[in-house]
């Protein structure tokens, strides 16, 4: 099974940028075991901090990997182009935050993108990567959502 770990802007900066927000590991620190808890799986990574880049590489993988998991960060509120992105694939996506979108600011609590995923993890720090691949794991899921 294919899986892409999609992530956006200022995700990069893990490990140094607001530590109390978003925890003191790095992704790539963090990349090696999530891909030793699921050898069976070929996990892939890419990060930009460019809009137009994500979109590009939904569009690459969209048609043929298993599943995204998307942590779009400050595009997550914005971007209607990356959510169109999102609803013009075949894989699902599943939306992940390390914070709790909840229990942050109110322009936070909006996901242009969550409507086009078949769900949404956040608050669990770097866990919620491993949660939204043991769940392609569990489901091995087909396109799912609230589309028709």
């Amino acid at each position: 099974m294919d899986i892409l770990l999609l992530n956006g802007p200022n995700l990069n900066l893990l490990g140094r940028r607001e530590p109390g927000i978003y925890g003191n590991r790095s992704f790539e620190d963090f990349l090696p075991e999530l891909e030793a808890a699921f050898p069976k799986l070929k996990l892939t990574h890419f990060q930009s901090n460019h809009e137009g880049a994500l979109i590009d590489k939904l569009h690459e993988v969209g048609f043929s990997h298993h599943g995204i998991v998307l942590n779009a960060g400050g595009y997550t509120h914005t971007s209607v182009a990356l959510a169109d992105a999102v609803a013009a694939i075949a894989a699902p996506v599943v939306e992940v935050h390390l914070s709790n979108l909840a229990a942050r600011e109110d322009f936070r609590q909006k996901s242009l993108l969550g409507r086009y995923c078949a769900g949404s993890i956040s608050g669990f720090g770097l866990e919620s990567y491993r949660l939204a691949v043991q769940w392609f794991v569990n489901q091995q899921p087909k396109r799912v959502g609230f589309r028709v």
